[in-house]
């Protein structure tokens, strides 16, 4: 029985792990996209600590926070994003481009500032169409109004334009290797600034920064590898849906697993349960059968004292009854000397056998008396107390006669 236990929990426990190992690869599965290298609210976040332009391109190389993960060259090395800048009136465009090759180079995102009448400023970083799909917008709302507002719009101020290209860049920067996708996130999260709010919205508000895009949009990547785009890579239209649609199934994952997991301990306490039910039946088994085993010793100890004393009484009997004998011959010998009673010659029979039996020693008895022979023991009476006077003068007459005549 503890075998087909053992061997039902090891079932349950390869059932288990089976299940959690399809959940992993599902979701790694699901979590392969390119836009998943770059996280836009981090490029929106290190934006707005940002002093001007050229401080925003090296935080977005800096190896030592390193917010980009993309490698669309395969090289094995994360591409340099390098920064560019239009400005028309009092709208900004800021281009992020990933180097990819000499004079090659695909957009990444694009961030669009622009400043309405009242003097408020309006942000949004868009998503290459490309790599995130339609209309893949975040609003940041900063929580201080950015350092890099009070440049863009004074009288000397000039769009800015980075100097770095394929082979020639800045000396803070060097390359590094691509992480896995989720040890990427775990790590770009601690680079984003809490206190800002990043509000995902499908519709660009500056009509003049999209014009502006439309002319100088470079997309190198895109020409190379045509039927890599968003759409057919996934079957939805932005990142925005892929995560929903990720976050979907992995609720339904951990909920599946969570059923299997339930299963998996119903079975097991099912087992441990009747594992624990055959152990006290098992256990009762053994105390009655020891019970029984008590009961028949008992028994058979109690059989046996029985026997015992029912065969040492007859020997008691018996030896009452062989000595009897000898204690009865006694009192016959008191009965035709004494005439005593039965009573009293049951309890002395001994001592009165013998005073009588000394008796015969006191007068002239012809022979000694045998315990075996009756004649010597009938002839005692005639020495008596009440026969003594009749015969003795009987045998004196007889005597004297005889001498006379």
């Amino acid at each position: 029985m503890k075998t087909k236990l053992i061997t039902s929990a090891l079932f349950a426990f390869l059932f288990a792990i089976q299940i959690q190992a399809q959940d992993r690869t599902t979701v790694t599965a699901n979590s392969n996209d390119i836009s998943d290298n770059l996280d836009l609210k981090a490029v929106a976040s290190i934006f707005g600590d940002s002093e001007d332009l050229a401080d925003f391109e090296r935080r977005l190389n800096d190896p030592k926070i390193q917010i980009s993960n993309l490698d669309l060259n395969g090289d094995n090395q994360v591409d340099y994003l390098r920064v560019i800048e239009t400005v028309e009136n009092n709208t900004h465009l800021i281009i992020i481009q990933s180097v990819l090759e000499r004079d090659v180079y695909q957009d990444v995102a694009t961030i669009e500032v622009e400043r309405d009448g009242n003097n408020n400023v309006q942000v949004q970083v868009v998503g290459d169409v490309y790599m995130y799909g339609t209309n893949y917008i975040y609003e940041p709302v900063y929580v201080s109004r950015p350092v890099i507002f009070n440049v863009f719009w004074t009288n000397y101020y000039r769009p800015y334009y980075s100097p770095w290209y394929w082979s020639y860049y800045p000396t803070y920067y060097y390359a590094w290797n691509p992480y896995p996708v989720y040890r990427y996130h775990r790590h770009v999260h601690n680079h984003i600034n809490v206190h800002n709010h990043y509000n995902y919205v499908n519709t660009r508000r500056s009509s003049r920064a999209e014009a502006m895009y439309t002319t100088r949009r470079s997309n190198g990547y895109e020409r190379q590898h045509p039927d890599r785009s968003f759409t057919q890579r996934n079957n939805v239209s932005n990142r925005h849906e892929l995560v929903q649609t990720r976050q979907g199934s992995t609720r339904n994952q951990a909920a599946t697993g969570t059923r299997a997991s339930n299963v998996t301990r119903n079975t097991t306490t099912s087992g441990t349960r009747n594992s624990t039910t055959t152990t006290r039946n098992s256990s009762n088994t053994n105390r009655t059968s020891t019970q029984t085993r008590n009961n028949d010793t008992r028994t058979l100890n109690s059989s046996t004292r029985n026997t015992t004393r029912s065969e040492s009484t007859p020997v008691r009997v018996n030896s009452t009854t062989r000595t009897s004998p000898a204690r009865t011959e006694a009192p016959a010998r008191v009965e035709s000397n004494t005439r005593t009673s039965s009573t009293q010659r049951t309890q002395a029979p001994t001592r009165t056998n013998t005073s009588r039996a000394e008796a015969p020693s006191r007068n002239t008895a012809p022979t000694n008396v045998s315990r075996g022979n009756s004649a010597p023991r009938q002839s005692a009476p005639q020495q008596s107390r009440s026969n003594d006077g009749g015969s003795s003068r009987g045998n004196s007459s007889s005597r004297g006669g005889g001498s006379r005549g």
